[in-house]
């Protein structure tokens, strides 16, 4: 038993502490890279090498190398990420076999992780209002990756362990699922009505917009599943209003928005517009969309987008500022490091995972769709605002959502085999 919650321990943690690395050359050692190194001799002597992983990745590597020679990717690129995205992809593989493949002890171990991230964010902001430094300045720990994020406000963003409040955020994405649906149909799925609350607490003291985006998809994902289809409108003015006032309580959505519409509407560069994540994410768009358009079928390959940054950045031409080439390397957005990586084949196999594998409410009150759609939600935030493959143990989230729906597909075929029975 000790044993099993010591694994348990190792695995969330891989999954959930991303603030921490050993050394920063010739890549960056991440905290889970030396568990995986643990582990995984342990897993491969038990379920010996899986082909499901390899499967995956064996195109991207032949496109990979051929892009490298033809100029439009580099060595170290290519393998700094592509051996990485296989580690992190095969490690996760061998954690839902470790799990024998039940889903709902998979997810009832996020949920009780993401509860105490709520807890330590909370205590964050309580920490900083007495004037506590250990209690919100957690650089005592030795998370490298870490800092303090402040808020133009004279308080601080609430980022819990993690680097950035958009990472708490993403991460509390599918507690929020559970929290809100706890909430709207008065249940208890794991969390006790008070946890919901200090779920929901912690991703608006986060001040995030990513966690605002967030939350508007847990409430459209709960009401589609619900069958209030003819609620949407309804929902979306829900949501409107929210974001109206939270637009104009909090300064940092605010500032994040006004850049944006600024930005993409009118294509402003003014420093009040570049000197914001918006421009990260504006600019990152822009060198996605032009790589595209020069190779759009196979893009032009794994770890190549800090290359199209060198050529399309408008850091590169129009805007003359430093800073803002943090995200090179991964475009600030899943979804736009896909489609300049991997172009076509990559976005449909994304948006295949993301339709194929979901799980709907079918007017029987399951397990599945719950999981589903709060999954999906994390899903949905990656690939709008977190470029890295498998920080935060991405993979381990979509191996879940896939094998969530294989075990749904199979209890419903083992109900209908039964019914038959009986009839």
């Amino acid at each position: 038993m000790k044993k099993d919650k010591f694994v348990d321990f190792l695995i969330f943690t891989s999954i959930f502490v991303s603030t921490i690395t050993f050394f920063t050359n010739p890549f960056e050692g991440y905290l889970h890279y030396f568990i995986f190194l643990l582990l995984l001799p342990f897993f491969i002597s038990r379920y010996g090498l899986p082909k499901a992983p390899f499967q995956i990745i064996f195109l991207p590597f032949f496109i990979g190398v051929f892009q490298i020679m033809m100029g439009n990717n580099e060595w170290f690129l290519f393998f700094k990420i592509f051996l990485g995205l296989l580690l992190s992809t095969i490690f996760y593989y061998y954690v839902i076999q470790y799990y024998e493949m039940n889903i709902e002890r998979m997810f009832n171990l996020y949920l009780k992780w993401s509860y105490w991230t709520a807890v330590i964010g909370i205590i964050q902001y309580v920490s900083f209002k007495i004037h506590f430094s250990p209690g919100y300045d957690y650089g005592w720990l030795h998370f490298n990756k870490w800092a303090v994020v402040s808020s133009g406000e004279g308080l601080i963003r609430i980022n819990s362990i993690y680097m950035e409040p958009s990472q708490l955020g993403i991460m509390l994405g599918p507690a929020a699922f559970v929290a809100i649906l706890n909430i709207f149909r008065k249940q208890n799925l794991e969390y006790k009505n008070y946890q919901n609350y200090i779920i929901l607490i912690a991703m608006y003291l986060s001040k995030s917009s990513t966690g605002y985006i967030g939350l508007f998809f847990v409430i459209v994902i709960i009401g589609l599943n619900l069958g209030y289809l003819s609620y949407l409108g309804l929902l979306l003015a829900i949501g409107f209003l929210v974001g109206f006032g939270l637009y104009n309580s909090v300064d940092e959505f605010k500032s994040r928005i006004d850049a944006a519409l600024g930005l993409w509407l009118h294509q402003d560069f003014d420093i009040k517009n570049v000197n914001t994540s918006s421009f990260v994410q504006y600019n990152n768009a822009h060198i996605a969309y032009n790589n595209f358009k020069e190779h759009p079928i196979f893009g032009t390959g794994i770890g190549s987008h800090p290359v199209a940054f060198e050529k399309y950045s408008y850091t590169r031409s129009i805007v003359k500022i430093k800073g803002f080439d943090n995200n090179s390397a991964d475009a600030n957005s899943l979804l736009l490091r896909i489609m300049s990586e991997t172009g076509l084949m990559g976005l449909f196999f994304i948006i295949a995972i993301v339709i194929q594998c979901f799980v709907g409410n079918d007017g029987i009150d399951n397990k599945y769709w719950v999981i589903s759609g709060a999954i999906l939600v994390l899903i949905l935030l990656y690939l709008f605002r977190q470029g890295n493959y498998f920080v935060n143990g991405f993979p381990f989230f979509v191996w879940l959502y896939y094998y969530n729906k294989k075990a749904y597909l199979e209890e419903k075929q083992n109900n209908l085999a039964i019914n038959a029975t009986a009839v």
